[in-house]
C-alpha cells in the first residue's frame, strides 16, 4: 500500500458530501478531488473535459473510474489523483459501490471509504433548501444508492455516518481521527 492517504465519500445526493468536506478542508491538509466531466450543465467544482480528451484518457489506460448520471460522464483519472495526491489528501466523492471499488483497486492508496447517509425526506428537503432544479432526479438517484448498497451488501466501509445525526464538523473530526490512528497502526 502506497504511504498516499485519501478519503472516499459515498453516499446518496444532499447525503453531506460537499459539507463534510467543507469541514474536512478546514481541518487542513484536505482537499476535493475535481473529477472531469464530459458534458453539460453545472461546470463549478468540476474539470470539464470534451469527447477527445476522455477518448485519451481512456486509450492511455488512465481512468480509473467512469460513470454516466444527469446525462454526463464524470471520470476519476490517474493523472488528476497524481496530482490531488501531490497537493494533500484528496477527499473523492461517489455514489456507486463500484466507483469504490475501482478506485481501491485501481489507484493504491490508504483510502478511507466513508457511507455517508441520510433518509429520503432529508435528501428531499436539503435538495429544496438549496434549491435544486432536479430534486425529483436527485431523489431517484436516492433510491438507486439505496438499491446499490442492497447489491452490494458485502461492501463494507471503514465508517458510516448518518449526516442527519452528526454535524458535518464532528463528521470531519471522526474521519480526520481514523486516518491519524490507521497511519498511526501502520507505523507501529
Amino acid at each position: 500500500m502506497s504511504d498516499q492517504r485519501g478519503v472516499i465519500l459515498y453516499g446518496p445526493p444532499a447525503s453531506g458530501k460537499d459539507t463534510v468536506t467543507a469541514a474536512l478542508t478546514q481541518l487542513g491538509g484536505y482537499a476535493q478531488f475535481t473529477r472531469l466531466k464530459v458534458g453539460s450543465g453545472k461546470t463549478d467544482g468540476y474539470r470539464m473535459a470534451d469527447a477527445e480528451q476522455l477518448r485519451e484518457l481512456e486509450a492511455a489506460g488512465d481512468v480509473v473510474y467512469r460513470n454516466e448520471r444527469y446525462g454526463n460522464v464524470y471520470v476519476i483519472d490517474r493523472p488528476g489523483l497524481a496530482d490531488a495526491f501531490s497537493a494533500g489528501m484528496p477527499v473523492v466523492h461517489l455514489g456507486q459501490v463500484a466507483g469504490v471499488q475501482d478506485l481501491l483497486a485501481g489507484y493504491p492508496a490508504g483510502w478511507l471509504t466513508v457511507l455517508l447517509w441520510c433518509p429520503k425526506s432529508v435528501t428531499k428537503a436539503r435538495s429544496h433548501g438549496r434549491g435544486d432544479a432536479d430534486t425529483a432526479k436527485r431523489l431517484t438517484a436516492w433510491d438507486e444508492t439505496r438499491d446499490d448498497l442492497v447489491a452490494h451488501s458485502d461492501f463494507r466501509f471503514d465508517l458510516v455516518l448518518h449526516t442527519d445525526a452528526v454535524s458535518p464538523q464532528d463528521a470531519a473530526r471522526i474521519i480526520d481521527q481514523a486516518l491519524a490512528d490507521r497511519a498511526e497502526g501502520l507505523a507501529e
